[in-house]
């Protein structure tokens, strides 16, 4: 009799201990309905739990916090989250993306369902140099952006296939490298990515499929598509102007085009999430079609023609330095970055000179300074580009190859030119070190043509093995750059 007594306190004391705790699956907190994320979040969660939800979905702590205590989301937050108590322990947390242009939007924070990120090499980049900018144009949130470099892709139905691929040009187009997960909605899976422009399609149950909700598309060489999509690296935002009817944002990256880049009202402010290519970008905003500089950015610019222009670099900042002119009175750096403008870029005089901070991204550059109205080039960079009055000095940015011209250390000058710069006679003048001819330069992946030109005679590289036949039967040297 005492040993049933026994059994039955433990039975009502391990019920009693139950019910005063939630059961907790976290395979069953997270679903995906409609392009938005749903938790369902239980009040009866020990801090343990919680934290074990907040890391397995990325979770932000605050704003788990605020829902399950039912206070206001954080400022922070820009996905619209709502809570709501369904039932006297459980919270339900709902979220969408912003939409920009009818598509998805970026921010610093999201949540992620339970499945596999799939990363790849740093090998694989993206396409930026010929892509300035980019903002994706999406009728349904079929890729939302959760955090920086991380994408999660949606298509929504086909819930009797067998098997779904997603295939582009951040994976080289394998179609068995990146697999999608069944959802009770749809298909997922989620990317780690460089910023830049992508282009994809889907593969399902062996038949190439395109993404309907996405209105960027271009020419796959096949008679169809490619939809294509941006992984963001920076947001525009202005804050306030809560009246404005309409904001854009234009600039150096888009040409100024005063119409293309629309901002969306969230909160009370404006915002863009948006790719930018490296390098410094000038902008202005049009707020209801007057033109303003962005008043929570102090660096600014003149534009050559009385007025000012916001700026944001993206990417590494370099400096440009003059050394001596003690007693100059305005310097300016100038140079095909910035459309040799001649009033933008003052220098700040320094101890031993004047100096300037500047973003480039990756590639080639020329440039001078102009002293008190007389343009020089930099007297401690050895290379340069043309001749006499139009020389102006040259600068490779990140430079992946370098031109080595050995055997000639006795002649008064060399030059390298070639399918590079459109075989120019006064590009590119190398700089000897230590008896050998050098000249770096930042090149695209792919193949060139070259020659040196030493004291005027033309030769192929002496020690390339590898060259091919010119119109002229003299021959060419060849090299092949890789990514």
């Amino acid at each position: 009799m005492r040993n049933r007594v026994v059994r039955f306190l433990t039975l009502m004391f391990t019920i009693t201990a139950l019910a005063g705790h939630a059961q907790f699956d976290p395979k069953k907190v997270c679903r995906y309905e409609d392009g938005k994320l749903i938790f369902t979040l239980d009040q009866r969660w020990t801090a343990k739990q919680q934290r074990e939800i907040s890391q397995r979905y990325s979770i932000d702590s605050a704003l788990m916090a605020a829902a399950l205590g039912l206070k206001p989301i954080p400022a922070d937050s820009c996905y619209g989250w709502k809570a709501r108590k369904i039932d006297a322990n459980r919270v339900e947390l709902t979220g969408e993306p912003c939409n920009i242009s009818g598509g998805a939007g970026t921010a610093d924070k999201i949540f992620l369902l339970d499945d596999q990120v799939i990363q790849y090499k740093k090998e694989t980049t993206a396409e930026t140099e010929l892509f300035p900018y980019g903002v994706n144009r999406l009728t349904r949130n079929t890729i939302v952006q959760l955090s920086p470099g991380k994408l999660r892709f949606f298509l929504p139905g086909y819930k009797n296939a067998k098997r779904v691929m997603l295939c582009g040009s951040f994976n080289d187009w394998s179609t068995a490298q990146t697999p999608m997960t069944h959802s009770d909605s749809g298909w997922l899976v989620t990317l780690n990515l460089q910023p830049g422009k992508y282009a994809y399609k889907y593969i399902i149950d062996g038949k190439w499929v395109n993404d309907l909700f996405n209105k960027s598309r271009e020419d796959d060489t096949q008679g169809g598509y490619n939809n294509v999509f941006f992984c963001y690296n920076y947001k525009f935002a202005l804050t306030g102007f809560e009246k404005a009817k309409n904001v854009l944002v234009a600039g150096s990256f888009n040409q100024w085009n005063e119409k293309e880049l629309r901002m969306i009202r969230f909160r009370g402010n404006w915002v863009l999430p948006m790719f930018l290519r490296e390098g410094t970008h000038a902008y202005k905003f049009i707020v209801d079609g007057e033109w303003i500089t962005d008043p929570s950015n102090k660096v600014t610019r003149p534009d050559g023609m009385g007025h000012f222009n916001s700026f944001v670099g993206i990417g590494d900042t370099l400096f440009f330095s003059l050394k001596g002119y003690p007693n100059a009175k305005k310097v300016i750096v100038s140079g095909d970055f910035n459309g040799w403008n001649k009033e933008e870029l003052s220098m700040t005089r320094t101890k031993g000179g004047w100096s300037i901070p500047y973003v480039l991204a990756a590639g080639n550059y020329e440039y001078k300074f102009i002293v008190d109205g007389e343009w020089v080039t930099d007297p401690a960079n050895p290379f340069t580009t043309g001749v006499e009055k139009v020389r102006n000095s040259f600068l490779a940015v990140r430079p992946n190859f370098t031109f080595r011209l050995e055997q000639h250390s006795d002649a008064r000058n060399a030059i390298v030119t070639g399918s590079f710069n459109n075989w120019s006679q006064q590009d590119y003048r190398m700089d000897m070190y230590q008896g050998t001819w050098l000249f770096p330069i930042w090149l695209k992946p792919g193949k060139y043509t070259y020659k040196y030109i030493v004291d005027g005679k033309w030769i192929q590289d002496p020690t390339n093995t590898l060259w091919e036949e010119n119109e002229f039967g003299t021959g060419n040297s060849v090299v092949w750059v890789e990514r």
